[in-house]
């Protein structure tokens, strides 16, 4: 099981991910972003590719698609809060945004 960031490891993680556009979630030990894409099909298409990362690593996003928008929030259930996965995930999702 995945355990909770350290504060250290949270602060340097959230600084470098806030350069993306990722931000805390309020009342929640989470992280989410909105990511716009021209149309559905290339919404679509991104959230295709993180899935497959994400069944790989075996961690699974809540997200919400309306035609070109994405908005992602993330953070670990079993571990009560943001992990390494989260932010492993999170840098992927801006990297397969680009």
């Amino acid at each position: 099981m995945a355990e909770k960031l350290s504060n250290e490891a949270r602060v340097g993680a959230l600084a470098e991910l806030s350069r993306t556009g990722w931000t805390e979630v309020p009342g929640r030990d989470a992280i989410a972003r909105t990511f716009d894409f021209d149309n559905f099909v290339a919404a679509f298409g991104w959230m295709t590719r993180v899935a497959l990362w994400a069944e790989k690593w075996n961690h699974h996003p809540e997200w919400r698609n309306v035609y070109g928008t994405v908005e992602v929030t993330l953070s670990t259930h079993d571990a009560g809060g943001l992990t390494e996965l989260d932010i492993k995930l999170a840098k992927k999702m801006d990297a397969l945004s680009t």
